[in-house]
């Protein structure tokens, strides 16, 4: 590539990782699921999950409209959910806010496949969604 000229926004990794995004549905499928919205970049996601007696992830199904940041992270999400309880899902979200502004520490089997968009402060509340939607998906199903 010549000096001066940037890096792809986008790499063929995580375009991969956002086309395989596990339990998608359409919006219109997930009935009263709640909506999660980005302020800065309008993305949402809407997630659904069942649990089993200990109150931990059983199935995951979610609705996905967002860059391809917000999407790989949905796919992350997606992939590593079930089993959780609603506080390791609290303490997941936590360690993404922190991994987005200053920590190198992986909170989340994958995320360093998102590494380039840390420098993209515009691009962290779609990477957030998917986290959040879990957090509070698991609250609700309890």
């Amino acid at each position: 590539m010549a000096a001066g000229v940037s890096q792809p926004l986008y790499t063929r990794n995580i375009l991969r990782l956002a086309a395989s995004i596990p339990g998608q549905r359409s919006f219109a499928e997930m009935g009263d699921a709640r909506v999660f919205r980005s302020a800065t970049c309008g993305s949402r996601v809407a997630m659904r999950v069942a649990l089993d007696g200990e109150g931990r992830v059983t199935s995951l199904e979610q609705a996905v409209e967002a860059c391809a940041f917000g999407q790989a992270a949905a796919a992350l999400v997606g992939a590593g959910a079930v089993g959780l309880t609603v506080e390791e899902a609290a303490v997941a979200l936590a360690g993404v806010e922190r991994w987005l502004h200053e920590d190198n520490t992986e909170p989340w089997p994958g995320l360093d496949q998102l590494d380039q968009a840390r420098a993209r402060r515009g691009r962290h509340g779609a990477i957030l969604l998917p986290f959040r939607a879990l957090f509070a998906a698991i609250g609700t199903a309890r």
